[in-house]
């Protein structure tokens, strides 16, 4: 009998139903998990299921009995691969199940930033409405969505989805090439020219040695003063230092954030200490999150199981 252990089950919502595999097995779930726990809870465990926990080749050669990981996201970075694919520990992780929920959370985060309804909200909260004596008032520009140009870094299923809905919506649509590659394939633009034409940045590439900071001051010098950033990637993607200070001088116009550096964020993370500016938009990683991403994201970590015991491994990393 297959003995399974979700280590963080407090990444999905409660009220979302997990199924439980088709085979006899037993199952163990535990809210949180840290890292001085881990041998001890997966000691008798075949299977894993881990969403942020990190699993390194330390606490994986203590578990001889392990012979899967099921992972209960996309990213990979929590896991060492390298140690499973030598030591035959099946990893598979989840794709495909946001490819609404992000689109959508990246539009609704562009919409806000372009009209500049925090800084509106803000205004209201202030009395500059009752201050005017006016029926309205415009104390902060507000700029069209349909005739802009959204420029996308990484068109995967989430960027391609993004560029869908941005194409629906009257915008123009840019692709980015890999940063510093010289030539250009097919139907996308260089790196630096999208960040010069881009009234809307969007992020959806992986996080790696490549990818780290790709976004920094230099970046955003090149950016139009009115444009706006949205990242709803990786946190490491964007120098977070590099954007406060962007959005005081007015490098750049706004930035929508769904991820950090660090998760949870703290005062220490500059866009949290700086959360107040009426040109910054933070959510707490919940880009993915709508309840039938994360359902579809359930059904298909179980399926998962269900393939790699039946022989059939299915969405192997």
């Amino acid at each position: 009998m297959e003995t399974i252990v979700f280590l963080d089950r407090a990444t999905i919502p409660a009220h979302i139903q997990i199924p439980r595999p088709a085979f006899e097995h037993r199952w163990l779930e535990y809210p949180a998990t840290e890292s001085n726990q881990l041998t001890e809870r997966l000691q008798d465990a075949s299977i894993v299921i881990v969403n942020k926990v990190v699993l390194d080749a330390d606490i994986l050669s203590q578990l001889p009995q392990l012979k899967m990981v099921a992972i209960a996201a996309t990213g990979t970075n929590n896991v060492d691969l390298d140690y499973c694919c030598q030591n035959q520990i099946t990893v598979a992780n989840i794709r495909g199940y946001a490819t609404r929920s992000v689109p959508e959370h990246v539009i609704g985060l562009m919409f806000a930033l372009r009209r500049n309804l925090i800084g509106y909200h803000q205004d209201i909260q202030a009395g500059v409405w009752q201050q005017k004596k006016q029926f309205c008032f415009f104390t902060h520009p507000i700029g069209d969505i349909a005739g802009s140009t959204l420029g996308i870094i990484g068109h995967g299923g989430l960027g391609q989805a993004v560029a869908t809905l941005a194409k629906a919506l009257g915008m123009q649509v840019l692709l980015a090439e890999h940063k510093g590659r010289r030539d250009c394939r097919e139907g996308y633009t260089p790196f630096d020219e999208v960040l010069a034409q881009a009234d809307v940045l969007t992020l959806h590439c992986p996080l790696n040695e490549q990818t780290t900071n790709l976004i920094g001051s230099a970046e955003l010098s090149k950016m139009k003063s009115t444009s706006i950033l949205i990242n709803t990637g990786r946190g490491g993607l964007v120098d977070e230092a590099a954007l406060v200070a962007a959005l005081k001088n007015g490098t750049i116009a706004g930035a929508g954030v769904d991820v950090f550096t660090q998760e949870p964020a703290d005062s220490s993370n500059p866009l949290i200490a700086n959360a107040e500016l009426p040109t910054l938009l933070l959510t707490p990683h919940v880009a993915w999150g709508s309840d039938s991403a994360i359902q579809t994201l359930a059904n298909q970590l179980i399926d998962n199981i269900n393939a790699f015991i039946a022989g059939k491994p299915q969405n192997i990393v």
